[in-house]
């Protein structure tokens, strides 16, 4: 088929990261190619919650590290969160539908090999470490990432 699927995912919040994921997924089932950008918000879906340290990190690093989301499992809803109420039942229904949760969609992703890649500038700016993201993610500037959307057939803005 040669088709290839480039997602930006700037967003930080559990079901828009899962509605990624799930077009990423299903885009590789059928054979086409897919990349994620990861910028700003979006790197707390490929943060490693065992790797995030606050060793050599600034004031504003260790703040940006202590009040935000170590990883997918911690990441809040876009709407309706109440303080965790609203995706803990989001959770309870998908559970009840027998459908795969965030964190099984990321695993099935990086299974699929399909490719990570971390905003470079982003990955400055919020203070992480190469080490904290997961071993597949490849750390990029926005140059590389504007030739890779540009040779997909499918840019998608998450």
């Amino acid at each position: 088929m040669n088709k290839k699927m480039n997602l930006l995912m700037f967003s930080g919040e559990y079901d828009k990261a899962m509605a990624g994921l799930i077009l990423a997924n299903s885009a590789r089932e059928i054979e086409v190619e897919v990349t994620i950008f990861f910028a700003f918000w979006g790197l707390f879906l490929v943060r490693d919650p065992e790797k995030t340290t606050l060793e050599d990190k600034s004031i504003y690093e260790k703040l940006m590290d202590v009040m935000t989301p170590k990883g997918p499992e911690q990441l809040p809803l876009s709407r309706m969160n109440f303080s965790g109420l609203g995706k803990w039942m989001l959770e309870e229904m998908i559970e009840d539908q027998g459908a795969p949760k965030l964190i099984h969609f990321l695993k099935g992703a990086r299974k699929k090999n399909i490719k990570f890649y971390a905003c470079k500038l982003s990955v400055e700016i919020m203070g992480f470490k190469p080490e904290e993201l997961l071993p597949e993610v490849e750390i990029i500037d926005a140059a590389t990432y504007l030739k890779d959307a540009l040779e997909s057939d499918l840019q998608l803005f998450i």
